[in-house]
């Protein structure tokens, strides 16, 4: 598989912007790094920088057939169109169009949670399961949905929103203006909120949080809890076992909408490994449909870590590219049959 050809995946977060030349079996053979330009520039920057990496790229390797961009936002079902990105300054932004009149290459632009399912799906913890989807846990909460091999992005291209679910009617506001949001509960951005709280009640059980943020709440993160956790901190445990009891419940609701072989768990909240798995697996059996009664998916944990956009979108635009270059054949084809009709007719 890696003799086939290479492709260039980029992954557009809040501060990186990530770039690779991956080659058919999934490895990254060469990389590039920017850092992404602050929200309130316009989308040429963006596009600039995206560009720059590209082209750092080609100069090192000429045999790429394409370019896949996977962005966070809602990106239009069309693959070319990215419509929100709330990190960024991108409002009906026609990117494909805008990168196609700089790189000379077919360009593929999708969601970047699609783009790590699909990378979990072909190279990493789904590998050959079917009906996959994938929960991203970091600050919020994105995921994909892989169905008989192909990424299901539904018909405006914004399927995959699962954190903003309501799992908890009236319940604490989200971002998005509703309230009682999956990703509320369940989250990087939860499970700090929930350790902050009880350092800014004073709470006793928090003095190992306190020692390591220095007696300063803002000064915590995710990464610490999960280390903590890690350590033997019992409230770490706690918080992250409450995390992943959200979790489970959730991906039971999934469960019950999709019915999945496999629910691969990614983004920077899932590093906490069977911390968070074993809570999750056990509130998902308890909540799920017809339990006792249906086989069970598995819940897993992702295998490509942050690379899993950046293998995706390049895999997504390889099979992209060949699909149309098969198109260009068949067109090319009956064109030359309609000029020129063969002897049967």
């Amino acid at each position: 598989m890696a003799d086939g050809p290479l492709a260039i995946g980029v992954d557009i977060g809040g501060t990186k912007v990530a770039a690779g030349v991956v080659d058919a079996s999934g490895r990254v053979r060469r990389r590039a790094r920017r850092d992404t330009p602050h929200r309130s520039t316009s989308p040429r920057v963006v596009e600039d920088t995206i560009v720059s990496a590209v082209e750092e790229l080609l100069a090192q390797e000429a045999d790429v057939v394409a370019v896949g961009v996977g962005a966070a936002g809602f990106v239009a079902a069309d693959r070319a169109t990215v419509v929100f990105a709330p990190h960024l300054s991108w409002r009906n932004e026609p990117l494909r169009t805008a990168l196609g009149e700089r790189l000379a290459l077919p360009i593929f632009v999708d969601n970047d949670a699609n783009a790590a399912a699909w990378a979990e799906h072909r190279f990493g913890a789904g590998r050959g399961e079917s009906q996959l989807v994938m929960v991203n846990l970091g600050t919020g909460i994105g995921g994909g949905i892989v169905i008989d091999g192909r990424v299901l992005r539904g018909r405006f291209g914004i399927a995959g929103e699962f954190g903003h679910l309501q799992v908890v009617p009236d319940g604490i506001r989200c971002e998005c203006g509703n309230r009682g949001c999956w990703e509320q509960y369940a989250s990087g951005n939860a499970l700090v909120r929930e350790a902050r709280s009880l350092m800014s009640a004073g709470s006793p059980v928090v003095s190992d949080l306190f020692a390591r943020v220095g007696g300063d709440p803002g000064e915590l993160t995710g990464p610490l809890v999960t280390e903590a956790a890690r350590d033997g901190d019992a409230l770490a445990r706690e918080l992250l076992g409450e995390i992943g009891r959200w979790l489970g419940i959730g991906i039971a609701n999934l469960a019950a909408a999709l019915d999945p072989g496999t629910f691969v768990v990614g983004g920077g909240v899932s590093a906490a490994g069977e911390l968070l798995l074993e809570p999750a697996r056990a509130a998902f059996r308890g909540q799920l449909t017809g339990r006792g009664y249906r086989p069970e998916a598995a819940i897993v944990a992702a295998q490509l870590g942050n690379e899993a956009g950046l293998v995706g979108a390049a895999d997504l635009a390889r099979v992209g590219a060949a699909d149309l270059a098969w198109s260009e054949a068949v067109e090319h084809a009956e064109g030359a049959g309609d000029a020129e009709p063969s002897p049967a007719g």
